[in-house]
């Protein structure tokens, strides 16, 4: 029984010792993110993008009005010309579908183009600190359900290494 205990003893000591060592560091990057000074440009240029493509497509809709008004102000002569009117309209409104997909798809990969640079900025910035000083760990504070006193808040020195 006194062997066990021993060994048991002997087993545990390093881990002990590595857990003396630890340093836990949390930081809350949506904090670190919203005082980026890029965010206002990139605000500006997805706005602009926003506006470009809410002009578009407030173009298709006009043309689609007016090919309305004119088929209901205008009843066609003939069947034919009836039914390519109709076609008409029907393509105007598959446009318009299409053109709100690409359009959204589009701004999409504008926002990840632009702050794909903010977020990786951020990450060297963190992992530059956490070398610097010696932690272990570096979680995310959302994800945290308890802080240990011994854990550290790093956001501040991250903002600092940021020049914010």
């Amino acid at each position: 029984m006194l062997k066990k205990l021993l060994i048991v003893c002997i087993a545990l000591a390093p881990m002990a010792v590595m857990a003396q060592n630890l340093k836990i560091g949390y930081i809350n990057p949506q904090e670190v993110f919203a005082a980026m000074p890029e965010l206002s440009d990139i605000e500006t240029k997805l706005s602009d993008k926003q506006e470009e493509i809410n002009k578009n497509g407030q173009a298709l809709i006009d043309e689609y009005n007016k090919k309305l008004e004119e088929f209901e102000n205008n009843p066609a002569t003939s069947e034919a010309l009836q039914q390519d009117q109709l076609k008409q309209l029907t393509q105007l409104q598959e446009r318009f579908q299409v053109y709100q997909q690409n359009s959204q798809q589009e701004l999409a990969r504008l926002q990840q183009e632009l702050l794909e640079p903010v977020n990786r900025k951020i990450q060297e910035a963190i992992q530059a600190v956490g070398a610097e000083n010696n932690f272990t760990y570096i979680l995310d504070a959302a994800a945290i359900m308890y802080v240990n006193p011994s854990a550290e808040n790093i956001t501040q020195l991250v903002k600092t290494r940021l020049g914010i």
